[in-house]
């Protein structure tokens, strides 16, 4: 035994426990969750009307006196059991506010919806592929002797792609301050949209909330340059939302002339810093604004083609973008060993210079530079799009029986006692969360047989 590894021994120590095959069923449970809560506690559910117990839970019959729930965290490097299953709950949010389902009539598939792409304005350049990078005629170098063009061909796995040709020259303060309020800037785009539409048909802008209401998903991507760019559905309903038909003049045409121009249009001012200045935040010039169709036909995506799309990318853990960490980081020296690219180890270290400046202390950017400064959540929603995540989840309770009982009255006392899994554990819970995932795809295919 000694001359096991530490996880195998651990292994044989919790098959040898007498309550092995309830540990398991909580793993089962938990679909193999690899940094799974412990909670500690009861659950009471009374008959409404007469007292009586209806079901009663207690933890001290649990292995360990304890519960195991999902860690439900989004980040398929974290915890890839979670995170498909976050990917199923984005995949129907997003499918069902362009084809209906979910509460959302299926009427919304025939109003003008569009799949907008928003990016960063540019903060210098940087290697990218194609036939060759940055050719330049004449050549010639920038103030710090680098060259100012790239004659290389780079493969799309090329480390050098999104690296800026100049450190010196890259605008990195803008980068990280353009991250920080690219939420404030996407709530004036919509509102400037908004405001177009109105200006658009002769209504008074304030009046716009009694004809029309702008729905929409939106989810943050990082590019190869480690700069967050915006994937949007836009909806146009009527002044009730989803259940109410939009007005004649909302047309696919008309919205997407208001995308266009407020994009060129809205603009956010930084706090004026003696070190930085105060700088003009806008969109990039690389816009695109295309029309949805539910068929798939046209020049646009397909709705399921986008709503795969988007529950695939909230997935994504920050080694698979190549921007940041997936965890915080709590002191200068933890920017120096963290796993990134040189560029994006300067994007760290200057949100937490600037993070020590007075004037930017409500961006609280120390506390996001393993993000590079973007503070925004990677996907949002208004609020009439369409279901949301918590509706998800009570539904799944209510297919798998663990539905709330009408009329009932319920006395919860948790108490969080801990989390992830021993050595030993961890191996189980891999091989349980490997054969839940083989079961899956044995599923599908015999689906598509």
């Amino acid at each position: 035994m000694r001359r096991l590894p530490e996880a195998d021994r651990d292994a044989i120590r919790i098959a040898q426990d007498p309550h092995f095959s309830r540990w398991l069923e909580q793993i089962t449970a938990t679909g193999g969750c690899a940094h799974p809560v412990h909670l500690s506690g009861s659950t009471t559910t009374l008959d409404g009307a007469t007292g009586e117990i209806l079901r009663q839970y207690d933890t001290r019959d649990e292995p360990g006196e304890r519960l195991l729930v999902r860690c439900r965290n989004r980040r398929a490097t974290v915890c890839a059991p979670c995170s498909r299953l976050h990917a199923g709950d984005t995949f129907h949010l997003v499918r069902a506010g362009l084809l209906g389902g979910k509460s959302v009539p299926a009427t919304v598939r025939n109003r003008a919806r569009l799949f907008v792409t928003l990016t960063a304005p540019s903060f210098g350049p940087v290697h990218r592929t194609g036939e060759r990078c940055r050719p330049r005629r004449d050549g010639g170098t920038c103030d710090h002797g680098r060259p100012l063009g790239c004659a290389a061909e780079h493969t799309p796995t090329d480390a050098l792609i999104g690296q800026p040709l100049c450190p010196d020259c890259y605008d990195y303060s803008g980068h990280v301050l353009w991250h920080a309020h690219a939420s404030k800037l996407w709530d004036r785009f919509v509102i400037d949209v908004r405001r177009r539409l109105a200006t658009s048909v002769g209504l008074v802008q304030s009046r716009f909330a009694h004809h029309a209401r702008l729905s929409f998903a939106r989810v943050a991507e990082y590019q190869n340059r480690a700069a967050v760019h915006v994937h949007a559905v836009v909806r146009l309903d009527g002044p009730d939302g989803p259940v109410d038909e939009p007005p004649p003049w909302g047309t696919a045409d008309r919205l997407t002339d208001a995308v266009r121009a407020s994009a060129g249009r809205v603009l956010v001012r930084t706090p004026y810093s003696p070190a930085v200045g105060e700088l003009l935040l806008r969109w990039g010039v690389q816009l695109d604004v295309r029309p949805l169709h539910a068929d798939g036909g046209g020049d646009g995506p397909g709705d399921d083609a986008v709503a795969a799309y988007v529950a695939k990318y909230v997935t994504k853990g920050a080694s698979e973008t190549g921007a940041g960490t997936d965890h915080r980081v709590i002191t200068w020296a933890d920017i120096d060993t963290a796993p990134v690219s040189a560029h994006v180890r300067t994007l760290m270290r200057t949100s937490w210079r600037l993070g020590g400046l007075p004037e930017y202390a409500p961006l609280h950017l120390r506390t996001w530079a393993h993000t590079l400064g973007y503070r925004g959540h990677i996907l949002t929603k208004s609020r009439t799009y369409s279901t949301t995540y918590a509706a998800l989840r009570a539904e799944r309770a209510q297919h798998v029986g663990d539905a709330e009982i009408p009329d009932a009255i319920t006395e919860a006392h948790w108490r969080y006692v801990g989390s992830g899994h021993t050595p030993g554990a961890a191996l189980f819970a891999a091989g349980i969360a490997e054969d839940l995932a083989q079961n899956r795809e044995l599923a599908c295919e015999g689906r598509n047989v």
